[in-house]
């Protein structure tokens, strides 16, 4: 095993993969990170599927079947992918069992059209829990006010999620309530807490794209030497706030049930700008508890030039705290900010599921003729 990750791991870092294909599925590549680079997890959203169906030929003959079927376009979409992460979620099986629950999980979203309907929402993480039946999947609700409901009821339910799309203090907060609102109803439901299970997904690398936008439009030296330094700020005070929340007794009532944490989860953790290290989003954010899911060129990163040197989260709250204080004082607007992220945020996962549903349909439409000849 890779020598960088392996203490990445040891210091309390799960690594997940941010990625998923039928390719990667079938030629074994997912079991050899397993075995190689100590992945522990997977991710994926519309964009990640969007790309996989645009490649190759590994979906043919399932979309030929459906076209012969004559099935529509938006069950194909989820008979394509419920299959990729039910298969995802056997090769993760071993890991899931051998860590008691805690990994070994593969997250699937809810279609992001969906983003401020609550119950429309829920409905569809029920059926997608249904669809790939597996204990060790994670449906991915979006962040979003009217997303808190539909995490909350899902988790009532049993349903484990991953929340994502987080960017702001304030929302992350409201995440952390819902969970406990769900595990609490859970409770009075008679379900066993223990095998609910839950991540919430910090991203960071956005951030920093969008408040280095906004400092080199100020402009100013003392602007400039901000840059590129919220994104970790931002998670690591993130994180502080995690530690506060599951240090309360209303979560204690909850453990001492036979709850789990909600963990961290770092999302968007490779570097948009080419400057900055391509590890910058992973040694900068160790911390114990936590996952990290991470494009493949990042874990590849990580595995040449990583550097994991202990806790690089709890020394830094001062220091994080007192960059987020230059940053307001320097004119950056952090409530705009986050709202910013979060609309653009479902509108390219909105793009990205409507190009996956038109590269569906012109494959079924494609196949479907030559079944017909």
């Amino acid at each position: 095993m890779n020598e960088a990750l392996k203490r990445l791991s040891g210091e309390g870092v799960s690594i997940w993969l941010d990625d998923i294909s039928r390719d990667r599925l079938r030629t074994g590549n997912l079991e050899a990170l397993v075995k190689d680079k100590n992945v522990v997890g997977v991710t994926s959203n519309p964009t990640i599927f969007a790309k996989a169906l645009s490649k190759g030929d590994a979906y043919d003959d399932q979309v030929r079947d459906l076209a012969v079927r004559g099935v529509d376009v938006e069950e194909a979409v989820r008979a394509i992918t419920t299959y990729d992460i039910r298969w995802g979620c056997d090769v993760l099986r071993p890991v899931y069992d051998r860590t008691d629950g805690l990994d070994g999980r593969v997250s699937i979203e809810v279609d992001p059209r969906l983003a401020h309907e609550a119950e429309r929402t829920t409905a569809e993480a029920r059926a997608l829990w249904w669809m790939v039946d597996r204990p060790n999947l994670f449906i991915k609700i979006p962040a979003t006010q009217k997303g808190l409901p539909s995490i909350a009821q899902a988790i009532a339910e049993g349903i484990s999620v991953n929340v994502t799309l987080i960017f702001s203090l304030e929302r992350y907060g409201k995440v952390i309530d819902a969970y406990f609102e769900g595990l609490e109803q859970a409770r009075e439901n008679g379900l066993d807490l223990s095998k609910i299970s839950s991540v919430a997904s910090f991203f960071v690398s956005r951030v920093d794209t969008e408040i280095d936008k906004r400092l080199d439009k100020i402009g100013s030296d003392e602007a400039k030497a901000l840059r590129s330094k919220a994104g970790l700020a931002n998670a690591r005070l993130a994180y502080k706030l995690y530690e506060e929340k599951f240090a309360s007794d209303r979560w204690k009532a909850l453990k001492d049930a036979g709850a789990r944490p909600q963990r961290p989860l770092w999302a968007s953790t490779g570097v948009k700008d080419p400057d900055l290290s391509p590890t910058l989003y992973v040694d900068g954010l160790v911390a114990p508890g936590t996952v990290n899911t991470m494009p493949e060129a990042t874990l590849d990163a990580e595995a040449e030039q990583g550097d994991p040197s202990g806790d690089t989260v709890r020394p830094n709250y001062a220091d994080a705290q007192a960059h987020m204080d230059a940053l307001k004082k320097a004119g950056v607007d952090y409530d705009d900010v986050v709202k910013v992220l979060e609309e653009e945020g479902v509108q390219k996962f909105e793009a990205s599921w409507t190009e996956l549903i038109a590269s569906v349909q012109g494959e079924l439409e494609k196949k479907g003729q030559g079944a017909v000849a």
